[in-house]
Formats: structure tokens, sequence, C-alpha cells
């Protein structure tokens, strides 16, 4: 066996995925999480998958002391760190609240690691960081600028890494900005489960095919894109997951800090994503256009030749193996993780 990577927010969508993923390569997954937005029935079913037990510890990242002490208790080879709100709509209405727990909660896991001299760590980014694009796709050079609370905390925990990654020569840092996430384990186990209404595309077509929802808005129809709709760049949760492994291995392996983007390099739009989800399903998904949503951007999408150089990673599932997986999870789970 291999040694113990702290996740933290480890029982989230993409935290659940990538403990099951570091299971499966031999690392033991030492989980904390404040449970505000997942459930431990995921980690429960990641443990039936993979027929192996592991540490959760329900607490804070803000927690400074209990952080510091939980990395005593399980020295870690490096940390994986999702813990964080995540909904840019929310993050407008709620920016103290993603302050706090983005920022903040970021700046308490440093200085944690610190006092436990834990000196590698994998940062959970987002493509948001880029803003309006100045060109496509985006490369990890693309200017800065977010555009919502939600982006801007991503990007200021980006520059504090760094900072504490030039004050510090022995600290490694890997950032994955990632594009969006979707799909779900192809067991239909684990997959995502959002509280209240779904703020990602996804998921909200696929509690309608179930019959959760009535309709799909699609929020405009007029972009300058081959159907009028909004394109972005979905990249399945498990080749996601199987990336935060190959950073993990990359930081244990030589001492350079990096940035990389984590998508599939390919638009897809809404109608052909509603389409491709009809197919997977065999069910009707019935949509009405809406006015276009302030601040959503026409298309966007990854240029992600520098993880592949670096990681030796690239995505492999397409979206017909998104839109299975996920039906495959949602159907089997109607109301998500119950138990």
């Amino acid at each position: 066996m291999l040694g113990n990577i702290l996740v933290t927010g480890g029982a989230g969508y993409i935290g659940s995925h990538t403990c099951l993923d570091l299971l499966q390569n031999g690392w033991t997954p030492v989980v904390v999480d404040n449970f505000v937005n997942s459930k431990p029935a995921s980690l429960k079913r990641v443990a039936r998958l993979t027929n192996r037990d592991f540490p959760v510890i329900e607490a804070d990242v803000r927690e400074t002391g209990a952080i510091t002490q939980l990395l005593k208790d399980h020295p870690c080879e490096a940390v994986i760190h999702f813990a964080g709100l995540k909904a840019v709509g929310e993050s407008s209405e709620k920016p103290l609240d993603y302050y706090s727990n983005n920022f903040i909660g970021s700046h308490s896991l440093l200085v944690a690691m610190q006092a436990a001299g834990c000196k590698r760590i994998v940062f959970s980014s987002s493509a948001t960081v880029y803003g309006e694009p100045k060109f496509l796709p985006y490369t990890e050079d693309h200017p800065l600028e977010a555009m919502n609370p939600y982006g801007q905390t991503k990007l200021t925990v980006e520059h504090m890494l760094r900072d504490a990654d030039t004050a510090d020569a022995d600290l490694q840092v890997a950032i994955l900005r990632y594009f969006n996430p979707v799909g779900a384990h192809p067991s239909g186990e684990i997959g995502e489960d959002p509280r209240g209404i779904p703020n990602n595309l996804m998921p909200f077509v696929a509690q309608v095919a179930v019959g959760r929802r009535e309709k799909l808005s699609v929020y405009g129809d007029d972009y300058d894109t081959p159907d009028g709709t909004g394109v972005r760049d979905y990249i399945h949760v498990m080749d996601l997951a199987r990336a935060h492994t190959k950073a993990v291995e990359a930081l244990t392996q030589k001492p350079d800090s990096f940035t990389v983007n984590l998508g599939t390099g390919k638009g897809v739009s809404v109608l052909e994503m509603v389409e491709a989800f009809r197919k997977a399903s065999g069910a009707e998904i019935p949509y009405e256009i809406a006015p276009r949503r302030a601040g959503d951007l026409p298309s966007y999408y990854a240029d992600a030749t520098r993880a592949k150089a670096l990681l030796g990673w690239e995505a492999e599932l397409d979206l017909d193996a998104m839109c299975r997986d996920n039906w495959k999870w949602q159907s089997q789970n109607p109301n998500g993780y119950e138990d």
C-alpha cells in the first residue's frame, strides 16, 4: 500500500469519485468533510465498491487546530483540497459565505499543513478564473479575470498558493482548473446528488428524465454557436478523478509545482447534451427556451495539452459515456443518496 492522502470535502461529488480512484491505485484517503453539501452514504458506497475501509472525520477545514491534529494523527503524503462551496449564482447572493468557506478554509488548511509538516497540495480550481475568453480554447496562460464571487475565491486561493509556494521551497502545489464535471461511476452506485434545485445542466436534465422535474429551461438560443445554445466543455467525473491521482503521483515523483486545465478540449451545446441524454435514457426531455442569464458565456472549452505533457493524462470518456453513466446513477437513485 502507498501512503495516506488527506481529502477535504471527500464525501462530495468529485471527492467521492477521487477517493475511489485513489483506493484503486493503492492510496488510502483520509477524508475530512463537514457534510454541509454531501452525505456520508457516498463514502460507505466507495468502501463497498473497493472493499476497503478508510478514515472519515467530520470536521470543517476552518477548524485549524482540528485539521492540524488530524494530520499529526494520520501523516499524509499529500492533501487534495475539494472542500468549498461551488454554485456560481449562489456566490453572488452570499459572497461572504463563499469567501469564508473557500478562501478562509483554504488559508486554515495551509496553516494546518505547515504546522504538521505536510508539504504537498492538489487544489480544486475552476475554469471560472479565466472570465470572458480573449481566445479559445483557454490555455493555462490565458489572462485571469474571474467574473463572480465563486471564481474570485478560486483565483484568490490560487494567488495564495503561489505566494506560499514561493516562500517555502519545500512546498509543492498542483492547481487543477476543471471545466464542467458530469457523469457518475459506471456502477451507478455513486454520483452527483445536488441539494435543492440543480445548478448545473446534466443533473437537471437527469432529474427531468427521471420525472423529478417537469421540464428544462434552456437559457438563450441566439448565441453565436452552431445551434444557438451555450457550448461548454464537459468532462466525465471518472476522468477528473483519475487526474487527481495522477497529480498526487506527479508531486511525489518530482519537486515541481504546476497548473493544468482538465477538460476534453471539445465543446458540447445544451441541445446536443439534451439529445445525447435522451438517447442514453430513452426518456423524453421536455424543454423551453428562456431568456439568456446574466453572466453566461456563449462558449468555452479547454486546451488540455499541458495535462497530457506533465501528467500523462487526457480525457478518455465521451459524451455518450457521460450520459449513460449519469443515467444509470439517476435511474438507480432517483432521490439521490438515501442510506
